[in-house]
């Protein structure tokens, strides 16, 4: 039975905890079973509301299972199996941890089927990932880790405000569809866009992305922003806003990438360009368009992990970044 199975967000945070005791071979192997038993029980789940608790007069529910939550669902796990196989050489569990939890939190937001269940893992979404910021343990890390925290504690704050507006407004807590109505529902909007990277506020993601280590960013750039658009395709289809928005970050970002000498850089600007071509979809709300941005996100995740291997590959075995010192690369 279903019921009897373990959330798969739980599996990740708690297999995070064994992490720092295992060394060897028994350690690579543990952590790669976390996504691989958390990808079974996804496999085993059925469409419908499971893992439903009553919390102080609140229904908690920590798994929405429909065909949305399950496209997600799939590739964050798949995801996260495939950055804990290119961080296996790592020795540093600072990262391991923090990634693993990071992954799961994000299961949590995704599978989640209330506004406070969310909101709990949304805020340990947002620490998890401080740390792996935090993880190049360089000053330019600390600093860019503490702007990226600052900000993503703001984006919580309005969130967190804009759950409390809906709920004295319509008397529940259930996450589904909001629309841009209230007070409330922008309050939402804008906590959901900042995790998003939604220009104007975008900053701290080509700030914090390109600081990290090579095995950190790749965890980074499939998590936040992804599970944001998670959230949007969600709460807000068809919202028009977020079509002059998605709009503005397809052209804008790009002329930044194309002047960036930092490969990092080059692909965080080209992550924000992604973004936007989801959230014109996401905006127009046509089942067509929510099909395609979702396919783009399933893709996008791929890829530009793909990517930040690549570049972290480079980094970790010349130490430069810049492309302007890795000419004749290819030699080697």
């Amino acid at each position: 039975m279903t019921t009897n199975l373990i959330p798969p967000a739980i599996i990740f945070i708690l297999g995070a905890v064994l992490i720092p005791v295992l060394k060897g071979k028994i350690k690579s192997v543990y952590m790669l079973l976390i996504p691989v038993v958390a990808g079974y029980v996804l496999m085993n789940l059925s469409h419908g509301n499971t893992w439903v608790y009553q919390f102080w007069g609140y229904e908690l529910i920590l798994g929405r299972i429909d065909k949305l939550s399950m496209v997600f669902g799939i590739i964050f796990t798949l995801m996260a199996f495939l950055g804990i196989l290119f961080a296996l050489k790592v020795e540093d569990n600072l990262q391991h941890v923090s990634g693993i939890i990071y992954a799961g939190a994000t299961l949590g937001v995704v599978f989640a089927g209330d506004f406070l269940s969310l909101y709990i893992f949304w805020e340990i979404m947002a620490v998890s990932s401080t740390f792996l910021v935090l993880a190049a343990r360089t000053k330019e890390a600390k600093e860019s880790g503490f702007r990226y925290i600052l900000q993503h504690i703001i984006g919580g704050l309005f969130l967190l405000a804009g759950i409390m507006l809906y709920y004295k407004n319509n008397g529940t807590l259930a996450f589904d569809y909001i629309g841009l109505n209230d007070t409330g529902s922008y309050f939402i909007f804008i906590g959901v866009a900042l995790n998003a990277a939604a220009i104007p506020l975008h900053a701290w993601l080509p700030d914090a992305y390109p600081n990290g280590t090579p095995t950190s960013t790749v965890f980074l750039s499939a998590f936040t922003t992804k599970s944001a658009v998670y959230m949007l395709a969600r709460t807000f289809y068809g919202t028009e806003l977020l079509i002059w928005i998605g709009a503005f970050m397809v052209f804008v970002p790009i002329f930044y990438a194309v002047i960036e000498n930092d490969i990092r850089r080059v692909l965080a600007y080209s992550l924000l360009n992604q973004i936007g071509f989801m959230l014109v979809g996401i905006g127009i709300g046509s089942e067509l368009a929510i099909n395609g941005a979702v396919a783009h996100a399933f893709c996008h995740i791929l890829y530009k992990g793909l990517l930040f291997m690549s570049a972290g590959a480079v980094l970790q075995m010349t130490g430069k970044i810049k492309c302007t010192e890795i000419g004749g690369l290819y030699k080697t």
